[in-house]
């Protein structure tokens, strides 16, 4: 079991470097922000899983309420982004 949660862990860390690179290389600010938010809820579950690995119930709590958090600034975001407009 621990070598499918540590090879998750690796693929998503691979997926943050790329959304990393993406994100220097992306041509507007809309696509900028989705890949961020990409960026933001792999590193959740980066977090959920190593919580796992550990049995440690507070990460799990923290990665809910991160989650939480993380779909407020993506609304907030395309508010800015939209200026208003709905």
């Amino acid at each position: 079991m621990s070598v499918v949660l540590w090879m998750t862990v690796v693929l998503l860390a691979a997926t943050i470097l790329v959304g990393l690179f993406r994100i220097a290389t992306a041509p507007d600010p809309a696509s900028r922000a989705v890949v961020g938010d990409l960026v933001f809820f792999s590193a959740i579950g980066v977090i959920v899983l190593v919580g796992l690995f550990k049995e440690s119930a507070a990460a799990v709590d923290a990665a809910l309420i991160a989650s939480v958090l993380g779909i407020l600034a993506t609304v907030a975001l395309a508010r800015i982004l939209t200026r208003g407009r709905r």
